[in-house]
């Protein structure tokens, strides 16, 4: 097993968008969906570290959680396609077992990935040795990786993508899930470039949990960041017609400098809407150049 290659460092295109340069903003685009076609962006980056631990340890299965439209199960069991490893997704939500598969799942089962239903009260414990224990006895020895990839292997393998980015932007957005992202890029960002990660569900978790991911990784904070807790539109994989329309029309103004492909919903759509909003409150000084991370 070899770990996989990827396009990196990833393109950054700066774009045109009269709506923000009345406010004197800047906007890049980070390209991080080129980083791999089967492991876009983030997912890659924070991938990588924990298939070279897997390699290392002579694991050949990967045992992982995610919810009904997880990113990182889908991504996990492209990894293990390319890989000839097993890959192994708890799901939350043993519900789902009897209905049918939507696209995010159908795609990790088509790439080869088991798919295991635990039900909701479990899968809030699913680290816990009574449940995790069954599902290890169950599927055998494995890899285990967290719910979205966040542990701190993956947290260093972002700080990569702050080093790519560098001086080239003073602010830099990313879409969170879990949180990880957030807390590589701010890490590898120079000083004074700031980061600000979009919180794509509800909850207020997730500046106690960047901290926590940072400490476990580095053992202090690392980097200036904020979460912006605003946009989530109501929560995971949920959206509002303001979002839908906005998504629908960035597409459309910068179908060039995202090769035609379109606004990714779930998460990038939430970070660039931010942006916007941030920039019509006057978040940004004139002048600002604002990178947004496109995960996927």
């Amino acid at each position: 097993m070899s770990v996989l290659a990827g396009r990196v460092p990833t393109p950054l295109v700066e774009v045109a968008d009269e709506r923000l340069a009345r406010h004197g903003v800047r906007l890049l685009l980070k390209r991080d969906d080129l980083a791999h076609p089967d492991l876009p962006g983030n997912k890659f980056r924070k991938l990588g570290p924990n298939l070279a631990a897997a390699e290392a340890a002579g694991h050949r299965t990967l045992l992982t959680f995610g919810g009904a439209y997880s990113n990182h199960l889908r991504a996990t069991a492209a990894a293990g396609r390319l890989l000839g490893l097993r890959t192994v997704g708890v799901v939350r939500g043993d519900e789902l077992a009897h209905r049918p598969l939507n696209a995010s799942l159908a795609g990790a089962a088509a790439d080869g990935m088991v798919l295991h239903f635990l039900d909701r009260a479990a899968y809030r414990r699913k680290t816990a040795p009574d449940v995790l224990d069954p599902l290890l006895e169950r599927y055998g020895p494995a890899h285990v990786i967290p719910e979205g990839g966040s542990n701190p292997a993956a947290v260093r393998g972002c700080t990569a993508l702050g080093r790519e980015i560098g001086t080239a932007a003073d602010v830099v957005a990313v879409a969170c899930g879990t949180g990880g992202t957030l807390a590589g890029l701010a890490a590898g960002l120079p000083p004074p470039v700031r980061a600000i990660g979009v919180a794509a569900l509800r909850g207020g978790f997730l500046t106690e949990e960047v901290l926590r991911l940072q400490h476990d990784a580095f053992g202090e904070r690392r980097g200036d960041w904020q979460v912006e807790d605003r946009c989530h539109a109501g929560g995971f994989a949920r959206t509002t017609p303001e979002l839908a329309a906005f998504t629908d029309d960035f597409a459309r103004r910068h179908r060039e400098a995202l090769d035609g492909r379109p606004v990714e919903r779930v998460y990038v759509a939430k970070a660039l809407h931010a942006v916007f909003r941030l920039a019509g409150e006057g978040a940004f000084p004139p002048g600002t150049r604002v990178a947004a991370v496109i995960t996927g």
